[in-house]
Order: C-alpha cells, then sequence, then structure tokens
C-alpha cells in the first residue's frame, strides 16, 4: 500500500510538473486571397472570412485535446489583396510556421510550392480544384483537401447514372474554369456510360448580372435557349464563372431537373449536412460565426485538423515527423463524413465522400452504391492511380 501511495504521489507530481511546463507552440499560417466573386444570388455572396473561419474552429479543437499532450496550436492568417505577391506573403508566414493552409489560384498556389520546396513546409491545397495540381504538376510538398472537378464530376454522374438519367443537355459557360468543368462532365459522361445529347455555349456578354436581368427579361430568354435541344433526362450546366447556372431550374423550355453548377450541386460539405455528428459541428461553427458553414470553410478545417491529429498521434511538434505521418499508411482523418479519410499517396489527395444539394437538404452522398473499387470505393471518384500522370518532386 505505502509503495502503491508512494507511486501515485510520484505520477501526481510529475504530471503537476508537465503541465507547469510551457507548451510546445505548432504554427499554423493560413494564406488566403480576399473575397471578390459575384453572385448571382445574394444569398451566396461569399462571407469575408470563408475559409479561414473553419480553420479558427479546427485550431480550437487541436487546442482542446493538444493542452493533455503539452501542444498548442496558434493560427497566423494572411488575406492577400488583388497585386499582392503570393511568394513574398508565403515566406513571411513560413519564417513562424512549419504548416500553411491556402486558398490561392492554381498558378499563385505553385510558385509559392516551389518557393517554399527546400524549408521543408507543407502545404495544404484547402481552394483550388483544378486537376492539374494533382496531375502534370503535382508537388510533394502540398497535400489537396479540396476535392478536385473530376471528384465532383464522377460524384454527380454516379448519382444521375443510378437514376437512370442518362441523356445530357450540357449547358457551357465561356470562361476557362466553365470549360474545365465541363471537360470534366464529358470525362464523366464516358466513364459512367451516360450521353450528351447536344452541347450549348451561353455566351457571358457582361454587364451587372443582377440589375441589369430582371425576373421578367430572364423567363423569356432562358425556355428559348433551351428549346429545340434532342429528347434529353437532365440538363447539365458547367457554370463556375456564376453567370448563367442559377437563372436555369424551373425556366428550361422541357420541364427537366438541373444538375452541376445549380440545381443539384456536388459539394465537398454544405450547410445542410446533418448525419454522422455534423450538427453539433455546425452549431458551434454557427455559434463563433453566425452564419452557416461552406465548403471552403470545411475543406480548412480538415486541413487544420490533419495537422492536429498528426501532431497528437506522434506526440511531436516536429514539421518533418508530423509530415511523415501524414503521408504514411496509418494516418486518417475523422470529418463527419461516415467514413474516415485518407491520402492518395500517388499525388496526395484526399480521398472524401461528396455530397449532392439542392440548396436545402443533402439529396445523396456518393460514391453511389453499386460503384465498385479494388482499394477504395471512395477511388471511384476522380482520377485513379492507373490514370494519374502524377510525378511527386
Amino acid at each position: 500500500m505505502i509503495r502503491w501511495l508512494a507511486g501515485l504521489i510520484g505520477f501526481g507530481l510529475a504530471a503537476t510538473s508537465a503541465l507547469a511546463a510551457e507548451p510546445a507552440v505548432i504554427g499554423v499560417g493560413y494564406l488566403g486571397v480576399a473575397p471578390t466573386r459575384s453572385t448571382l444570388s445574394l444569398v451566396d455572396l461569399p462571407a469575408e472570412n470563408d475559409g479561414v473561419a473553419g480553420a479558427r474552429l479546427a485550431i480550437e479543437d487541436n487546442n482542446t485535446t493538444g493542452k493533455f499532450l503539452g501542444q498548442r496550436f496558434a493560427l497566423e492568417e494572411r488575406r492577400m489583396r488583388e497585386g499582392e505577391d503570393p511568394v513574398q506573403a508565403a515566406t513571411t508566414l513560413a519564417e513562424k510556421n512549419g504548416f500553411i493552409i491556402t486558398d490561392l489560384p492554381a498558378d499563385a498556389l505553385l510558385k509559392v510550392s516551389d518557393a517554399l520546396r527546400d524549408r521543408g513546409t507543407l502545404l495544404f491545397n484547402a481552394g483550388a480544384i483544378d486537376e492539374r495540381l494533382r496531375e502534370a504538376d503535382c508537388r510533394a510538398n502540398v497535400i489537396h483537401t479540396a476535392p478536385t472537378r473530376a471528384m465532383l464530376a464522377d460524384a454527380l454522374g454516379q448519382y444521375l447514372v443510378w437514376k437512370r438519367w442518362s441523356r445530357w443537355l450540357l449547358v457551357v459557360g465561356s470562361h476557362d474554369e466553365d470549360k474545365l468543368f465541363a471537360d470534366a462532365l464529358r470525362r464523366t459522361a464516358a466513364r459512367f456510360g451516360a450521353k450528351i445529347v447536344q452541347e450549348k455555349t451561353f455566351e457571358d456578354k457582361g454587364g451587372a448580372r443582377r440589375t441589369d436581368s430582371g425576373v421578367t427579361l430572364i423567363q423569356r430568354q432562358m425556355p428559348v435557349f433551351t428549346q429545340g435541344a434532342p429528347a434529353y433526362d437532365v440538363l447539365v450546366a458547367a457554370d463556375e464563372s456564376e453567370v448563367f447556372g442559377a437563372y436555369l431550374p424551373y425556366r428550361t423550355w422541357d420541364p427537366r431537373p438541373v444538375a452541376g453548377s445549380a440545381g443539384l450541386v456536388p459539394r465537398s460539405w454544405d450547410a445542410a449536412q446533418d448525419q454522422w455528428g455534423a450538427i453539433q459541428m455546425q452549431n458551434r461553427f454557427m455559434k463563433l460565426n453566425s452564419r452557416r458553414m461552406t465548403a471552403l470553410d470545411m475543406q480548412a478545417w480538415t486541413a487544420a485538423r490533419m495537422i492536429g491529429e498528426a501532431t497528437s498521434r506522434t506526440n511531436s511538434g516536429d514539421v518533418k515527423k508530423v509530415t511523415d505521418f501524414i503521408k504514411g499508411p496509418d494516418f486518417s482523418v475523422a470529418a463527419f463524413k461516415g467514413t474516415r479519410l485518407t491520402l492518395r499517396d500517388w499525388n496526395w489527395q484526399l480521398r472524401q465522400p461528396i455530397l449532392l444539394v439542392d440548396g436545402r437538404m443533402v439529396v445523396s452522398v456518393s460514391p453511389q452504391e453499386g460503384f465498385l473499387h479494388q482499394v477504395s470505393e471512395l477511388d471511384t471518384l476522380g482520377y485513379d492511380r492507373p490514370e494519374s500522370k502524377c510525378k511527386l518532386k
């Protein structure tokens, strides 16, 4: 009994000493651009803190666990304005932070990645969905928590094919991003056996998107624009630039559902997500930010949680040790999606289910039933290992 009491006292003294010691600080940077995107709907205007709000919530989550392990996470934020040099901003962040979460265009992310390669800084791409960042232009020091266009298109295509809506009318915007999403949709159609019966291009002729286009004018234009198409089951829109997509539902010539950039939309996250414990997370986010959680918020949250998960599992804040664990076979992260998420080791893309939403509800979650894979059904979304052109460097 005496020995037991002595041991207990010794353990208590050690624990007190550990709690009294200064915690190890793990620095996480956030580098993004100030929201400038205009939208057709006032409801969809991005918040000033879109993205970074998710990272802040995850840092709180990390610190809840970290205080028991002698770890403290600190977030340093940098939101760039138009014309600022992303490399200079990232280099400044990297002086104090071994991990940086980014919401940058593809070209800017590549410049930052190359500039920080020799520093050992690990970047998390929470914003850019460009396929080339995981293919020909992939980088070994970039983890991708944002899904790709191909993953989003495949998630939508699986559901449409499962519904046997296999004849698609594809309407494509005139901007480069619209064309990239259209390429992904064409690939999906060929991959899963759908048929694009006709393609139409919607030219962006400029003008104020809301004030110059009254309800009456749009109500007359959209039926005529979609008139005369061959028989189709669903209209699929590629409108990442937010020019026309939201005008399509309920205005097509034929009474058909709309999907893609409007109607039924594929997203990594949505404010309507309420399964697998998500309500608790949604409520905490709402309490902190007085708004709903967006896909970008969730992608940034996941990135910060990956850092927290790896530091707790390794009991270390060393950037190399944490990076090696994240890239290792034993790593996974929970993200309120019904399964633990893992990384594709050929391009460091995070495997994840994709939600199909209609603006109020989660209609379905892909991968769909019946789409099988020898390794992970999540690899039926996007480019699989045999298709990849990535050579990590």
